[in-house]
């Protein structure tokens, strides 16, 4: 996945033509998409494939399941092209060595803790357990909220070299040049985007507020 912009795309729009509408139109701004459940399920799976074809496709599944399950569900991602699979790291060692393996070339990024405020009242207290089983697991990186720059820098400080990419910014508060300054890799933006009149527009104004800081 290249870094040109810092900038992810969170497609969760549910109409397929519009999906592929926006990703086309910022497809040059954002160095991926992120396609999560509401589009998968309403546009079926081939929307991975259809996406990879304009952009690299991070599918943000959320797995957390088994190591058998898990080994499915990352696999049939990457069957479709996934550049890249979200998984929980809560489930253990055992799933996410499982996810890993079965990403194969594609990358598996655990997810530290959720950037809405219940994110703070599970997953966050364990936040840092699950970073350093991640690095043990060999994942390419984390998700880490850009609503909480604070946990950035915590989680960066384990992470080492990993990548980090931060949701959170736009519709829920974060601030896309401080989750950039705290740490981040990339930050991903959802509804601030692809809820826009002007997509293109709206990606090109948090590219250039981040862009100094890369």
């Amino acid at each position: 996945m290249r870094r040109d912009t810092g900038l992810i795309l969170a497609l969760d729009e549910t109409d397929a033509a519009k999906a592929v509408k926006i990703a086309e139109a910022v497809s040059g701004t954002a160095d991926a998409i992120k396609i999560n459940w509401p589009l998968i399920l309403s546009a079926g799976p081939e929307i991975i494939t259809r996406i990879s074809e304009i952009s690299d496709v991070i599918c943000d599944l959320k797995v957390a399941d088994i190591p058998n399950t898990v080994r499915l569900i990352v696999e049939g991602a990457v069957s479709r092209n996934a550049s890249g699979v979200i998984v929980h790291a809560f489930t253990g060692e055992d799933s996410l060595r499982e996810a890993v393996s079965a990403a194969g070339k594609a990358q598996i990024f655990a997810v530290t803790e959720m950037s809405h405020p219940g994110g703070a009242t599970f997953t966050a207290p364990h936040a840092e357990e699950m970073t350093e089983m991640g690095v043990r697991c060999g994942v390419a990186g984390f998700i880490a909220p850009a609503t909480r720059p604070d946990r950035i820098r915590t989680i960066r400080k384990i992470a080492g070299d990993l990548k980090i990419l931060s949701p959170g910014v736009g519709a829920q508060g974060g601030s896309a040049s401080s989750a950039i300054s705290a740490g981040a890799d990339y930050i991903i933006v959802g509804r601030t985007v692809y809820g826009a009149k002007d997509p293109l527009s709206a990606a090109s104004a948090v590219r250039d507020e981040i862009r100094p800081l890369l």
